[in-house]
């Protein structure tokens, strides 16, 4: 868990009551008792007083002390000594358990961390003695397969794998998720064709896009084909999935299998189907299937017989096996203030761990979370919530929403997530699970560490949200037209400052790439300012929209450092007109085009307007880049490029600028492959053109400043010309989570 200097002084300031003239404190232990006081920390010697056992009586005596004192008392300090509680219904806390002008402050016994769970301890495992239970498995794993009765230890609610939802019933081992028997163990099957017959088309795919055999991408008739003979072997099951990402990877979906038709070699899908259809070539895998638990860690669950199948990875003692039952948040705050949750671990449920919904002022600091099924924490409106100092890790889905503000009014949450490490999330639903969602008015993600996901870090929806001194790394590794942060398709989200981040070591296998900021279809009026990029991919892409500022920022080995396209020229005219009116119907939703929104961001009162499929008034000014490609413009030739400012940028990068050719027919083809090298021109900078389309630039041998991403160390010469030119110091050595 992270431990920050200066905690209590930030405490303070979120939280200026918490340090009261009086305090009331009562004790909660898993071996106290509900009939006691808990005023004391342990039993008496007699065994009539002691700690509270569960958290609601310590909610019920909290409260009622807050309403017996509501004058007196400023704070009910709950001291959780160490131990596990396990819920089986949430925690509710409303306004009538917090004194009235004070906190209720939940807190760590201290050198304990107490957890807080949604899960049971599955017990009574033995071997496996039925024959025909028996001979499902491979002969290497047969012995090492332990079987529990899950009914008859009252487990009989598995929840259901849903295609976006999450995985229902989870097994943990030793604090650890287990895997669902699955195959293959490890990697992923392509789809080796979808056949283009059948009594039902149900996609007819994307008409635009078509990748192989001249077959719109998508278009199906809810089934398609596999190599190898693997799921021969399997019994005859309804209860068989199937994970992919099925033509997009950004895009995966569990779907029920109907039927494999080992003949054909043709999975047959039951409905719904995927909204994006299949296509050939994309990435899956067999999901619950009985015969394929044959790894140490796997489990399967027979959900008729309600017998639990696992091999443990290890040798087992009582306690070591959990199972995820919540499907609650473990802990819901309604429309309450000031109430804090300290250095408490959370782990295990099938829920949010923690909602907020309304209230202000509440805050999470130090926690842990981990081992969650959906996102860790939700908040909901309100006004001042803080999450600080906190670990999430091990998520199935994401970790932070964060939703508030008015976006009719412009009037911002001061909601904040500071100092706070968020890593390995995304393990079940592995796309649209992000580390943060911010979404509203007026957020601020400060000082975090997000690294190691399948999918993005940040998602950024409405206006005025700050987003500095983060480090982001080892993101989008199992998906492709995905970004670091992400944002985009909608004009009205101005005034977003994206400052002094360093974003790095960003690579996906999936089609179009990775991106670091990906400012997506239209997104405008960001400022991305003061940032670092190394090997961040394509690190900032602009596309298509207007407004925004790119600025000062470091790119280092990135291709190419910045992307420019005008898709509402190109691809994506669709959008401009009257088939797809998105843009235009979310505009008018918010009043957009009039105050307070044109008062504060002028460049909206242009909309709609003749350039509004342009990227006008996007400046670039002063970057510094080295050591991969400059500029990526595509639609080149159907826009003037001089409607955006480009100004004393210093490259030193082998290529500056790739672009279609000049003479081509059709729309510029990136949207099919963005890395496609047949069409296009990889200028450099002794090519005479450069010079025309960059005019206020300058394209030199050598970098203008040291990088040492060891060190954190960015130095440009004070005698520099890109100092000269007006490039500020980046505060590299203060990024990530504060020490």
């Amino acid at each position: 868990m992270n431990r920050i200097p200066g905690f209590w002084l930030l405490t303070l300031f979120l939280m200026p009551t918490l340090l009261a003239a009086r305090t009331d404190t009562l004790h909660v232990s898993p071996t106290g008792n509900d009939r006691w006081s808990g005023r004391l920390a342990l039993a008496n010697i007699s065994g009539t007083d002691g700690p509270i056992a569960t958290l609601d009586a310590a909610r019920t005596a909290g409260g009622k002390l807050a309403r017996d004192y509501p004058a007196a008392l400023d704070t009910v300090l709950v001291i959780l000594h160490g131990g596990t509680y396990r819920l089986t219904r949430p925690l509710v806390i409303t306004a009538a358990d917090v004194p009235q002008a004070g906190s209720l402050v939940w807190r760590a016994a201290p050198g304990t961390t107490p957890r807080i769970s949604g899960a049971t301890t599955v017990t009574d495992f033995l071997p496996v003695t039925n024959a025909a239970e028996r001979n499902r498995f491979s002969t290497g794993v047969r012995k090492s397969v332990l079987r529990a009765d899950l009914k008859g230890q009252g487990i009989s609610e598995f929840g259901t794998i849903a295609p976006r939802g999450n995985a229902g019933i989870e097994i943990f081992f030793k604090g650890k998720r287990m895997d669902l028997a699955r195959y293959p163990n490890q990697g992923w099957l392509n789809i080796a064709d979808v056949p283009q017959s059948g009594d039902s088309l149900y996609n007819q795919g994307l008409e635009r896009e078509k990748r192989y055999d001249g077959v719109p991408a998508g278009r199906h008739h809810g089934r398609i084909t596999y190599t190898g003979n693997r799921p021969g072997a399997w019994a005859p099951v309804d209860d068989i999935i199937a994970h992919g990402y099925w033509t997009f990877d950004w895009s995966d979906t569990y779907q029920k299998i109907k039927r494999i038709d080992n003949k054909r070699h043709e999975i047959i899908f039951a409905e719904p189907h995927h909204h994006y259809g299949y296509t050939k070539n994309q990435r899956f895998r067999f999901l619950n299937v009985m015969e394929e638990l044959d790894t140490p860690g796997e489990w399967y669950i027979d959900r008729k017989a309600g017998v639990l199948f696992f091999a443990p990875p290890a040798p087992m003692n009582d306690g070591d096996v959990e199972a995820s039952l919540m499907e609650a948040p473990l802990i819901a705050l309604d429309e309450c203030a000031q109430v804090v949750f300290d250095g408490i671990a959370f782990e295990c449920t099938r829920g949010q761990f923690v909602s907020l919904r309304g209230g202000s002022r509440n805050s999470l600091t130090r926690c842990t979370f981990r081992n969650g099924a959906s996102d860790a924490i939700e908040i909901l409106g309100g006004t001042g919530h803080s999450v600080v100092g906190c670990e999430i890790s091990d998520m199935a889905r994401g970790a932070i929403l964060v939703s508030g503000g008015d976006r009719t009014t412009l009037v911002p949450s001061g909601h904040i997530v500071h100092n706070t490490h968020i890593h390995h999330y995304g393990e079940w639903l592995r796309t649209g699970a992000y580390a943060v969602i911010l979404d509203g008015v007026g957020h601020r993600l400060t000082h975090c560490l997000l690294h190691d996901a399948p999918f993005e870090a940040i998602y950024v929806k409405g206006n005025d949200h700050l987003i500095e001194y983060n480090e982001v790394h080892s993101v989008t590794k199992e998906s492709g037209d995905a970004g670091a942060l992400h944002t985009g398709r909608d004009y009205t989200w101005y005034g977003n400052v994206i400052r002094f981040n360093y974003f790095h070591d960003l690579k996906g296998p999936g089609l179009h790439g990775v991106m670091g900021v990906y400012l997506d279809d239209w997104a405008t009026g960001f400022t991305v300012v003061g940032n670092v990029f190394y090997r961040a991919g394509r690190a900032t892409l602009v596309g298509g929209g207007r407004d925004n500022i790119v600025k000062n920022n470091v790119y280092v080995e990135c291709s190419p450092s910045i992307h420019l396209d005008a898709r509402g020229r190109g691809w994506a005219s669709y959008y401009f007109d009257g088939v797809h009116n998105t843009l235009f119907d979310r505009l008018k939703e918010v009043r957009g085009n009039q105050p307070p929104y044109t008062t504060r961001y002028p460049g909206l009162a242009t909309l709609p307007g003749e350039d509004q499929d342009l990227p006008v008034n996007n400046r670039f000014e002063n970057n510094l880049s080295y050591g991969g490609r400059w500029m990526d413009i595509y639609d080149f030739h159907a826009f003037d490029l001089h409607i955006s400012t480009f100004r004393n940028n210093f490259s030193a990068d082998p290529v500056v600028l790739r672009r279609w050719k000049s003479g081509q027919e059709g729309w510029d083809p990136y949207y099919l492959n963005i890395d496609l090298v047949d069409g296009y021109d990889a200028l450099t900078r002794s090519d005479p053109s450069i010079k025309e389309i960059f005019k206020d630039d300058a394209f030199v041998p050598e970098p203008p400043f040291r990088f040492d991403a060891q060190q954190r160390v960015i130095s440009v010469p004070p005698d520099s010309p890109a100092r000269k030119a007006g490039f500020r110091d980046i505060p590299f050595s203060k990024m990530g989570l504060l020490r």
